[in-house]
Formats: structure tokens, sequence, C-alpha cells
């Protein structure tokens, strides 16, 4: 049981997607991490993502997850999802004459959907090594879309990230505490509906992320696997390619029960990398057993981005 006088409470994590919405807050009492509520709520199939319609879905539903569980106070942390954010590793341009965003911008303008501008476009870096770094950018018109949506739903949002970053924390937190996992560089996968976001991070330090366009949904034959492992299977080439000297010595499956672990078996084998399923929720105190979203028992949903964003 948890003593609450020791107890630190973490923020609201907000794990926006087009099609469905992921709240979580935990909170550590010093020995464990607790779920203190979670709620998953899911957009109408007749509602398209990014319209009026969908953002007064996404107010109403925010108000009533809130209302209607245990959520404690009103400040949260959010992530850009990731088909709102372009993710790129490029060489580190070497102009004194303009800034390095300015000069990040001119290397990934080109991927960039039109009518994105320098002045409208966020551009966030991390260095990986002396020559490279992870570019992250999105348009502000739509940082701001989802602002209005957090301010109107009556919520204090302290930062707006990526998810790549979140990932990391609910790894960090729950599967990485080895001594050992500190110099170790991993693959971590969170394979949701329709994506997969794969993060190669050496512990805290982002070193490589991509969303890739294949999903749970599109894994129950073969040839889904197949071209998953493919495209992971690119990753891995390029990371290689940019940091000569780091090997993946693991393979972490974020998103738990949210896929059979017989898919997971056969993605690892042919990728030829030890593996082992990270399912976040099990990895925590459920203080609301009464919290039928989140039943380790029959759970199909990935809440690591959910989770990592609270832990922020």
């Amino acid at each position: 049981m948890f003593k609450f006088a020791k107890n630190h409470m973490y923020m609201i994590g907000i794990d926006m997607g087009r099609d469905r919405l992921r709240l979580a807050q935990l909170i550590d009492s010093g020995q464990e991490v607790g779920l203190v509520a979670g709620c998953l709520q899911r957009c109408p199939a007749d509602i398209e993502a990014g319209t009026p319609a969908w953002q007064l879905w996404a107010v109403d539903a925010i108000r009533e997850s809130l209302a209607n569980n245990k959520f404690q106070g009103k400040l949260a942390t959010s992530a850009v999802p990731a088909s709102d954010v372009l993710i790129e590793s490029v060489r580190i341009p070497r102009n004194n004459d303009v800034t390095p965003e300015d000069a990040i911008y001119a290397r990934i303008k080109q991927h960039l959907h039109s009518g994105c501008t320098r002045e409208n476009t966020l551009i966030q870096h991390v260095l990986t090594d002396q020559e490279n770094a992870l570019v992250m950018a999105a348009d502000r018109e739509v940082i701001n879309r989802y602002l209005a949506i957090y301010e109107k739903a009556g919520l204090d949002i302290k930062s707006i990230g990526v998810w790549p970053e979140a990932l990391i924390n609910s790894y960090v937190r729950f599967f990485g505490r080895r001594k050992s996992d500190v110099n170790e560089t991993v693959l971590l996968l969170n394979i949701e509906l329709d994506c997969t976001n794969l993060v190669i991070c050496r512990h805290t330090n982002l070193l490589f992320a991509r969303s890739l366009p294949i999903g749970a949904q599109e894994l129950d034959d073969e040839r889904g696997i197949d071209r998953l492992v493919l495209d992971v299977t690119a990753c891995r080439r390029d990371f290689v390619a940019l940091c000569r000297n780091n090997t993946i010595s693991r393979l972490i499956f974020l998103s738990g029960r949210a896929v059979e672990r017989e898919i997971y078996a056969r993605i690892a084998r042919q990728l030829e990398v030890q593996a082992q399923i990270g399912d976040c929720l099990v990895a925590v105190e459920m203080t609301d057993p009464a919290c039928e979203e989140l039943d380790r028992r029959d759970n199909h949903v990935s809440w690591a981005t959910a989770f990592g964003l609270s832990l922020a």
C-alpha cells in the first residue's frame, strides 16, 4: 500500500491520437510507481481527425475523463502525435552565418508539407554525436490547435513534447533500472493500431526515432509481419550508418499486450535480437482496481506513451 505522506504526484499525461485519447496519471511512493487514474476514449468513426467536430469531441472527451475518474489536479503534459511531427536524422550544418535552427530547416524543408515556412515551423533537435542530430519539427498551427483543445477542456498544460521522449521515460523508469542498462543501446517498439513507433536510445539519450506506417491491425498475417520487419531493419541500417560505434543489444516491445505474444516472437526471431515484452501496465501498482479501461487481464491498448508523458 502507498504511504501518501511520501508520495510524489506526477502530472496527467495526455496521449492524443487521431482516433483515440489516452489519459494517465502516475504517483511515486519512493519504492514503486502507482497508477492514480487512467482513461481511454475512442473517437466515433464518422468524425474526421483535425476537423472542428473532432476538436469538439476531444474537448468533451477530456472533460468527461476528468469528471468520471480520480485524476488529481489539472496540471498536464502532452506530445505532438506521430502523425503530426516530422523526425529526421541529419548531419549537423556547419555555417556560422545562420542559426542552427535555420540551417536545420534548410535541410528538412523538402520533407515538410506545403505551406510550412520557417516562421510557422517549430524545430527541436537532439545531438546524437558530434556530427549528427535528430530533428523533430511540427507545424505551429497544429500545436496551437492542441493547446486550444486542452485549454477549453480546463487543463493547465505545462509542456507539449515529442513521443520519442515519452517512450524513453517509460523504458528508463520501468525496464532500464539495472546499472548495466546505462551504457546499453536498446531498440524500443511501440506497436499501435495503425502505426509502429520506433526509438533507439542509450538509456536517457535519444539516438534515433521513426514512426512506421504499419500497425497491429496489419500484423494478423505473415505478410504484415514481414513488412514491419523490413522497415525496422531499414531503420537499424540507417542508425548504424549514422552511429557506427553503437550496437543494439536488446529489443523491448513497449506496447505490452496490445499485440499477441506470438507476433512479438516472430518479429524478434526475424530481427535476430534478444527481446522482451515491456508491459507498462504490469509495471505499475494499480491504486484503483475498479478502473475497467486498464484491466490487466484483458488489455489490448498500449499505455507506454501516456505513462511516459505523466513521468515527464
